[in-house]
């Protein structure tokens, strides 16, 4: 399955973004009027609990009702199309950039297949896979390969379908988080670690320039934060949402109770960042190192920026998930706070920047 390369949708048909989670739906259409982008649509809705389990579809009836209801309540405008560009689980695919012998194109395939092989715990008729040249040099290639258990992709594929709509490509929560939140002036040399904050799990994504150079995900959540000031202050988890809300970090520098209840969770959060930037550096052949930290996600602390910027010695700053649309003087519809929460959606709609819906 040809996640990366295939050109699917051309200048007359319109599309829409659907960024599946495990508790959450998020769509977003754009449009364009003249030169200028808009947001057609958008709407986000719960999925019952134990539906979708770290990307694996459990439900599949439950899931494609919530699908519906996400569609049927989008504003300010109705989706107008069928055809859908979903995203994939990242806690599912095996992403890497692999560096490869240079070669003749028709030979690149049967390389990738192997070093594909030899490098995730599924065998290759297990998983739908895809690769894309990067840039080479006299000796060698650099190739973004991407793998995904079919099992995973048939199931939705046939929830997606259960729910009506044509599935017009499919793709991974890094690629379209870094085509919403990365600069598409960043050169090859710039590298950023994008840190997704999500209600069950966090993505990172090492970017070199927008491409994606490897992706992993670990289980630091929100509703692990609710966890964890809950059982130390012995409240329940209802009280406990909203005082992490209200509180967030906090002053991290004092001595304030709900700050010290999610201390240590902070703290392996932290800690698995450095690994990440130091497994980067040890991985990748470049001679740069990780410049900035970009956070995103729905589930981002009020205080986490400037906890972690203290913490790590590093720069960190909030994404902004509108930095490659032009919206004129006008500003979008959705907040920039707001905003976070759809930040795979809206580079999933962002896949081809035509999106040949003017009305």
């Amino acid at each position: 399955m040809n996640f990366l390369k295939k050109n699917i949708i051309n200048f007359e048909e319109t599309y829409f973004g659907l960024d599946l989670g495990d508790l959450f739906i998020k769509i977003l259409q754009l449009g364009k009027n003249g030169s200028n982008d808009f947001v057609r649509s958008y709407s986000i809705a719960s999925i019952p609990c134990g539906c979708i389990e770290d990307g694996r579809i459990i439900d599949k009836q439950k899931t494609i009702q919530a699908i519906k209801n996400a569609i049927a309540t989008a504003q300010p405008k109705k989706i107008n199309t069928k055809k859908v560009i979903c995203s994939l689980p990242e806690s599912k695919v095996f992403l890497r950039v692999l560096s490869i012998p240079k070669m003749e194109k028709t030979e690149i395939g049967e390389a990738i297949k192997w070093e594909i092989e030899a490098s995730i715990p599924l065998s290759v008729d297990q998983v739908y896979y895809d690769w894309q040249l990067i840039d080479e040099s006299s000796d060698k290639q650099n190739i973004l390969t991407v793998a995904i258990s079919r099992e995973i992709v048939d199931d939705l594929l046939e929830v997606l379908e259960g729910a009506g709509l044509e599935v017009h490509a499919l793709e991974t929560e890094s690629i379209a988080t870094s085509r919403s939140l990365v600069h598409s002036a960043e050169t090859s040399k710039e590298v950023s670690l994008i840190v997704d904050l999500g209600s069950k799990r966090t993505n990172f994504v090492v970017e070199e320039g927008s491409v994606p150079f490897f992706t992993s995900s670990i289980s630091f959540s929100s509703n692990g934060v609710t966890d964890a000031i809950a059982k130390t202050l012995g409240i329940g988890s209802e009280e406990a949402e909203k005082m992490k809300i209200s509180d967030g970090v906090g002053c991290f520098n004092g001595d304030g109770s709900v700050f010290n209840s999610m201390k240590a969770y902070l703290e392996g959060l932290s800690i698995e960042i450095e690994r990440t930037i130091d497994f980067y550096q040890n991985l990748s052949d470049k001679s740069g190192k990780v410049e900035k930290i970009v956070i995103c996600g729905g589930a981002n602390l009020k205080g986490l920026v400037p906890y972690l910027a203290k913490r790590l010695k590093n720069k960190i700053c909030i994404g902004d998930p509108w930095i490659n649309l032009d919206f004129g003087e006008r500003l979008p519809i959705i907040n920039k706070e707001k905003s976070m929460q759809f930040t795979n959606a809206i580079g999933l709609a962002m896949r081809k920047k035509d999106y040949a819906n003017r009305n």
